[in-house]
């Protein structure tokens, strides 16, 4: 079963932005499948796609608590299957 997810962070650069997230996916068992990130004149933003497939806490969750742990750290996550995201950019 697909169980891709695309995560965003975009925020003002600070110290530790990617190791808090990466641990917290980590920690949740959701397997890092690509990540590209980038910094211009100090705003940082990040792309990844997961896999959510033996995750520890249902999609809901886990996406809730990514974008409570954004508020923390200054940085807005956003969490979105990779069939909805794959949609909502089509051309």
């Amino acid at each position: 079963m697909n169980n891709r997810t695309i995560i965003t962070v975009v925020g003002k650069d600070t110290v530790g932005i990617i190791a808090k997230i990466c641990t917290h996916l980590a920690d949740s068992r959701v397997n890092i499948l690509d990540i590209s990130q980038t910094i211009v004149q100090g705003f940082f933003n990040m792309m990844m796609i997961v896999d959510m497939n033996d995750a520890a806490r249902p999609f809901g969750e886990i996406a809730d608590e990514l974008e409570r742990l954004g508020d923390e750290i200054g940085v807005k996550v956003k969490c979105q299957r990779e069939e909805i995201f794959t949609s909502m950019h089509r051309i």
